[in-house]
């Protein structure tokens, strides 16, 4: 991560558009992919020499109007949006409350409400904080159930477990750079970025591509060695009182063959325990 996030990201984002994506005609020869400058400053309504010098660095205060044309030019998601207002520093109310990993024991007592739905803890860097025991027995064949940008790209259970494990990989490194413009200067960011970068090809070019996703509801997709397929769908909620803290629930469809799975595990995971006590 360098000092001018907010030029890599226009960057990375115009690359990511064709001409044709944006109702544009093609001209002459492209010596990369994706839009020039002069045509997303063309698509902004703003001059191209002032959008060249916020892709270099050399201008790092945008307006809001500036910026939400550029999100609009860019066909940013509300998501990737409001992240390209955090990087410039005109997102509402930015002044920025670190997290904390503390887990309060009202919380960690409604994890253990869920026993039918593994719900667990996690902070902007994706760390699991705390799990409750279906949440535990679904991440065991985790050599280490500890953070899941490098459960999904560095541990070699992650492939097989996450069986759609490309929206996975995406998805994960989405939040990973909502969390980067959020707080840019967290130690445990830069270091889980620097050891996902040296350690996966996989996780460095996604990387490079500025996607931005936050985390809310979604399908996932698991294979566990104990119970087979896992169809689930997950909600996350903010905790008020721990910012940057979100506390993520599992859920199968009544009736379904993946709930039947999920009362199965909770039964595996209670007698293993029982047996090894």
């Amino acid at each position: 991560m360098t000092d001018n996030r907010l030029g890599e990201f226009l960057r990375a984002r115009r690359a990511a558009l064709r001409p044709e994506d944006v109702g544009m005609a093609s001209y002459g020869v492209r010596r990369v992919t994706g839009l020039r400058r002069e045509e997303v400053a063309v698509l902004a309504g703003v001059n191209a020499d002032y959008y060249t010098r916020l892709e270099q660095g050399r201008e790092r205060h945008p307006s809001a109007q500036v910026l939400d044309a550029l999100g609009r030019a860019l066909r940013l998601d509300p998501d990737a949006h409001a992240h390209l207002h955090q990087l410039a520093g005109t997102a509402p109310g930015n002044r920025f409350t670190h997290s904390t990993d503390r887990i309060a024991p009202a919380l960690r007592q409604l994890l253990d409400g869920y026993p039918g739905a593994p719900a667990f803890v996690i902070n902007r860097t994706l760390d699991i904080l705390a799990t409750n025991a279906l949440a535990e027995a679904l991440h065991s064949p985790f050599e280490q159930a500890d953070n899941l940008a490098r459960m999904t790209f560095l541990d070699p259970a992650g492939r097989q477990f996450y069986t759609r494990w490309s929206s996975t990989a995406q998805a994960t490194v989405g939040h990973l750079r909502q969390a980067a413009g959020l707080d840019p200067d967290n130690p445990r960011l830069r270091e889980l970025v620097r050891v996902l970068t040296e350690h996966s090809m996989d996780f460095t070019r996604l990387w490079t591509t500025h996607a931005v996703r936050g985390k809310t509801q979604d399908d996932k997709h698991f294979l566990h060695p104990d119970i087979g397929a896992l169809a689930l769908t997950y909600q996350a909620f903010d905790v008020r009182d721990a910012p940057g803290q979100q506390l993520v629930v599992y859920q199968a469809e009544p009736g379904s063959p993946s709930a039947g799975a999920l009362n199965l595990l909770g039964s595996v995971h209670a007698t293993s325990h029982q047996t090894a006590t």
